[in-house]
């Protein structure tokens, strides 16, 4: 399989599923013209599912991001296999839009917590599966890739793993918390400076 084929379905997909977000966030209705205190009203009542869009939108940018690197940068060629791994993490990226309406629509509902957590945690896990198995098969051809790039790239990968696991026993607590943990494995692999803050701490 030749890249182009994979980058196009790749961007489509997420090209889709990323647009589709922005229709939970549907301009309330009135009867009658609205006074600006009532519109007030129904735009705050919206701010739970622009909350989670945010939230989403951001989680999709740093998946796309990943899988551009591991697909159209570290490997060099694509086998049946490889296609299949991307096959099995599209079919869960395609999922975000019902996760995120959930979250959206219930954000301080356990359940509701805990599903688009362990749905962050399956995308994690494969793209997880996908890296791995770009840098060490033996069927896959990758450049010169230093320890130091791959022992972050791991990190980045599972922060959003790790902290949806600690997320979901959480949610029983306090779903407010549960949400800011998510929050923050979102803003770790958006930031530059996490990489650099994090070598400091331990070096």
């Amino acid at each position: 399989m030749k890249h182009t084929r994979l980058d196009e379905l790749s961007d489509g997909i997420f090209a889709i599923v990323m647009t589709l977000l922005v229709f939970e966030l549907r301009v309330p209705s009135f009867f009658a013209d609205p006074t600006n205190q009532e519109l007030w009203y129904e735009i705050t009542k919206l701010l739970p599912s622009f909350l989670s869009y945010v939230l989403s939108f951001a989680l999709l940018f740093t998946y796309w991001r990943a899988h551009h690197f591991f697909i159209s940068i570290y490997a060099k060629n694509i086998d049946s296999r490889l296609a299949n791994i991307n096959a099995l993490f599209f079919m869960f990226i395609s999922l975000v839009p019902f996760s995120t309406s959930l979250l959206g629509n219930f954000n301080q509902n356990q359940l509701a917590i805990s599903i688009f957590s362990v749905h962050t945690i399956l995308i994690g896990l494969t793209l997880y599966w996908m890296r791995k198995y770009v840098l060490y098969s033996d069927n896959i051809k990758n450049p010169e890739i230093s320890a130091r790039e791959i022992h972050w790239s791991t990190i980045r990968t599972l922060v959003p793993v790790v902290f949806g696991l600690i997320a979901i026993p959480l949610s029983f607590i306090s779903p407010g918390l549960s949400l800011t943990l998510l929050t923050l494995a979102v803003i770790f692999n958006l930031t530059s400076w996490s990489t650099r803050l994090i070598e400091k701490i331990f070096k």
